[in-house]
């Protein structure tokens, strides 16, 4: 495996175009709670691959509070195009090697971080250094080390720090915690979570690759399953009773996990089930009350998300997550609030990923 500094960033890119805080979780629109701006605040996208070109540039056509004001791509045509199509100007467009004269622009208050996981410790460093608040994608990093020291330097510049985590932003997932937390149906008695898409894309993307992206499915979808948990147990969990993975293709996640199911035993001895997956498609949370069932299926996609409670289906408008989950930190900026997504609900999810795979290697329970 070759190591991190033997890709340039141009590499990455062209490799892999693939695209407690979190327990006070505000309701459904919390993008609102916060008071209105008096501008929209300037966001620059680090990262124009995918998941940018999909949801987060198109989102930014339905916020109230932010815009896209800059680009940053080691690829000149793309920037270009994206450009053109949204009306940036020559002058906040940059490369990765002159990124931090974003520093003197006054257009750009916020950068957002899309990147192979890898790099969003040197990006969100360099953004708080450049004067710059920072969205980081998630999982926040590679190493709860490296999660660590990204708050840190975010603080030392007095900037804030909010991780991409968009389900908090959601509907039907802000009505789940309410019934778990107000025992509309009871205790809760038992949960299990799945998250997973099967892999069909470049098996050179970046994805596959250890040094840039930590980790294979959990790193990428079981992020998603131990926020679930924690949000919805209203807990932090304390160990990985257990963790197993199986791979369906040894070949293509030769470096990289693909399916891997593991159990997190909260401080009451509650067992929740998560399991994560590059062969199958899984989104749901099951959430199991003393008086009857909260099923999420499709949980954790982008739209057409569906809920079912024992009076029945849920029924809420779709939502534009990542539109209300960029809005809310715009706020929060113009507030001086810290994110509900912060930093430190990244580290929490890091280190149960590295309690994750330190029971995958030792077969036992893991202290988290």
């Amino acid at each position: 495996m070759a190591p991190i500094q033997q890709f340039s960033r141009r590499g990455f890119i062209r490799a892999g175009a693939i695209g407690a805080g979190a327990l006070a979780l505000t309701p459904a629109l919390s993008a609102l709670a916060l008071s209105r701006p008096q501008k929209k605040l300037g966001i620059a996208i680090v990262g124009l691959g995918t998941y940018a070109g999909g949801q987060i540039a198109p989102a930014l056509q339905h916020t109230k509070d932010c815009y896209l004001a800059g680009l940053v791509s080691g690829h000149p045509t793309k920037a270009a195009e994206w450009a053109a199509k949204y009306n940036v100007p020559p002058k906040n467009i940059y490369n990765y090697e002159n990124f931090d004269t974003i520093a003197q622009n006054p257009d750009i208050d916020i950068v957002y971080v899309i990147l192979p996981v890898a790099l969003h410790k040197e990006y969100t460093i360099r953004a708080a250094k450049a004067g710059k608040h920072v969205i980081c994608e998630k999982p926040m990093a590679v190493t709860v080390k490296d999660c660590e020291e990204m708050v840190a330097a975010c603080k030392k510049a007095k900037r804030l720090l909010s991780i991409g985590y968009r389900m908090h932003f959601e509907p039907y997932t802000a009505e789940l915690i309410r019934i778990s937390r107000n025992q509309v149906y009871g205790k809760l008695k038992a949960f299990e979570c799945a998250n997973g898409f099967t892999y069909t894309q470049d098996p050179k993307a970046w994805r596959l690759n250890k040094a840039l992206a930590g980790g294979g499915s959990v790193y990428d979808m079981g992020i998603y399953t131990i926020q679930s948990a924690r949000y919805t147990t209203g807990m932090e969990p304390i160990a990985v009773v257990s963790a197993r993975q199986e791979k369906t293709n040894p070949v293509l996640f030769k470096e990289v996990d693909d399916k891997v199911f593991w159990e997190l035993e909260f401080p009451n001895g509650f067992i929740a089930h998560c399991k994560s997956s590059y062969s199958d498609q899984w989104s749901s949370t099951h959430a199991e009350f003393e008086k009857g069932n909260v099923d999420l299926n499709p949980n954790f996609y982008y739209g057409g998300i569906k809920g079912t409670t024992p009076a029945g289906p849920m029924n809420f408008p779709q939502a534009i997550q990542q539109a209300l989950q960029m809005d809310n930190f715009a706020n929060c900026v113009m507030n001086n609030k810290e994110s509900t997504v912060s930093g430190a609900e990244g580290i929490r999810d890091m280190k149960v990923v590295e309690a994750v795979y330190r029971s995958l290697a030792s077969g036992k329970r893991e202290v988290i």
